[in-house]
């Protein structure tokens, strides 16, 4: 890799063979539609077949962010921060959302102006340097494989309990589908997981008007309830300290929904995909979550709420409950079990299509840039197969202090990524400005924006720095995330003339 000159400050990184889409990607100065980059390596890779298929659209995009977003924690872990901060922990979700409305802006403008498969990994590394893309992409691919270990081994314990058998036979059986949902062409795992994730869409919907007519008085032996539980006792009934726990439990309740700017790369049309699928997940998760906490601290004291380690426990169990539904029990447990299925399987398509991108950039072996008659990074989603079977043994297996260093780096994750997108946007903004590239999406306020949510995120560091628990994520993920910088400079010695950077 050469250096960038002092007379460009804002180097322009080239990863060679990085995806090729009309409306600016990493290839092309200025967002031209050219198909090869102006400056080609001498290293460039020779595979028959490396090019993705372009077959998902725009509600395929917002389900999928909504599918990867809601998992089992909303419906089991939504009492966490409610018991903490009381109801106002309304405050720490409108804050939580604040940031990620700022985050998903800064992402999806430089998503619309230069789709490509390895998404922000990319843009860190046109900004700021190849350790930069290669620590934030492999930290990303890290944090989903544990998180589909952790999702699939939930789903397989409550499905072994339906049909009285070990949960390994359930897990295995799910991950084998879900591999091949994944080998197919990707408009059909797009239609797939759009009704997959429609049907949690429903019945957080239907939550929703449920809880409302509760609230109102509106259904059989029930009576209005108002706003009793608000004024029974306090807002703020453990003072800012208790707001800011509960912030901490909440603070990432939005995370996944970053997956619709991978999955822009194969859409139909990438520039006017993000910007309508980023709009409308930002806003539908916001109401989801919001409008469901709200209709749980109006319904139920904030003192009798906690954790959910089941289906019984979880408030929205007891809620519907309150309507007399029948059954309700066993229907939380499915819907918790499609929510961490449809997470699973967008996870599967997020963590294949960062290795495609790594492979199509020498930062992983060549064999994981081929795609199959469909399209599909075959190999890129046998690894992520591979890599969910050995996350679950972890689950199972358990060795003294991995698991639980590993899940701690996970608790990082989140934030390490979205103070990366802020400074990358800060970084690649100007250039975007300069050669005309930005299209659908444009993130105003240039640079305060980003600066406003650099400050919200450190306040935040702060706060997990605060606290013992969250201290030992903010740890893991700074040498997870070192160990990632470090293997960068392995892998640019081993292929140090793969990248060019454009002065």
């Amino acid at each position: 890799m050469t250096e960038s000159t002092a007379n460009n400050p804002t180097p322009r990184v080239t990863p060679t063979g990085a995806d090729n889409h009309q409306g600016g990607d990493a290839t092309g100065v200025g967002g031209s539609s050219q198909s090869e980059p102006q400056q080609q390596s001498t290293h460039s890779p020779t595979v028959s077949t490396t090019k993705l298929g372009r077959g998902l659209k725009t509600r395929h995009l917002t389900m999928m962010g909504l599918g990867s977003a809601i998992g089992a924690g909303l419906f089991l872990s939504t009492g966490v921060g409610i018991h903490i901060a009381g109801p106002a922990v309304i405050l720490g979700y409108v804050l939580a959302g604040i940031i990620v409305l700022l985050i998903m802006q800064m992402l999806g403008e430089m998503a619309a102006a230069r789709p490509n498969s390895g998404s922000f990994s990319v843009y860190a590394e046109q900004a700021l340097g190849h350790w930069a893309g290669f620590s934030l992409g492999w930290l990303y691919w890290f944090m989903l494989t544990m998180v589909m270990g952790a999702e699939m081994t939930g789903a397989a314990g409550i499905m072994g309990q339906w049909f009285g058998i070990d949960p390994w036979i359930p897990a295995l059986v799910c991950v084998t589908f879900f591999a091949v949902v994944n080998l197919a062409n990707v408009q059909g795992f797009g239609e797939f997981e759009f009704w997959f994730a429609f049907v949690k869409v429903a019945v957080i919907l239907f939550f929703l008007i449920v809880g409302i007519l509760l609230i109102f008085g509106l259904l059989p032996d029930t009576e209005f309830v108002g706003a009793h539980n608000l004024t029974n006792g306090s807002f703020m009934p453990n003072g800012i300290p208790g707001v800011a726990a509960g912030l901490l439990a909440v603070a990432f309740a939005f995370g996944g929904i970053e997956i619709v700017t991978i999955a822009a790369a194969e859409s139909e049309n990438p520039s006017s995909a993000i910007a309508t699928a980023v709009r409308s997940v930002i806003w539908r998760i916001s109401l989801f979550y919001l409008g469901s906490v709200t209709i749980i601290i109006f319904l139920m004291p904030y003192d009798m709420i906690g954790g959910a380690k089941t289906a019984a426990e979880s408030p929205f169990t007891i809620i519907l409950g309150m309507a007399h539904i029948p059954y309700v029990v066993g229907f939380m447990e499915l819907i918790i079990v499609l929510a961490l299925l449809s997470a699973f399987n967008a996870q599967i398509y997020g963590t294949s299509r960062l290795v495609y991108s790594f492979a199509k950039r020498h930062d992983a072996p060549q064999v994981f840039a081929k795609t199959n008659k469909n399209k599909v990074p075959t190999n890129s989603v046998l690894l992520s197969m591979f890599f969910a079977f050995v996350s679950v043994g972890l689950q199972y297996w358990n060795p003294p202090g991995l698991l639980a260093f590993l899940l701690n780096a996970v608790g990082g994750c989140m934030i390490t990524l979205w103070i990366m997108v802020a400074v990358t946007w800060l970084r690649l903004h100007p250039v975007l400005v300069a050669g005309e590239e930005i299209t659908t999406v444009r993130m105003p306020g240039y640079p305060w924006t980003a600066i406003v949510c650099l400050l919200l995120l450190g306040g935040l560091v702060l706060l997990m720095l605060s606290d013992a628990a969250s201290r030992s994520q903010v740890i893991s993920v700074a040498m997870v995330f070192g160990f990632a910088s470090l293997m960068s400079f392995v892998a640019k010695r081993f292929h140090p003339s793969t990248r060019n950077l454009e002065s």
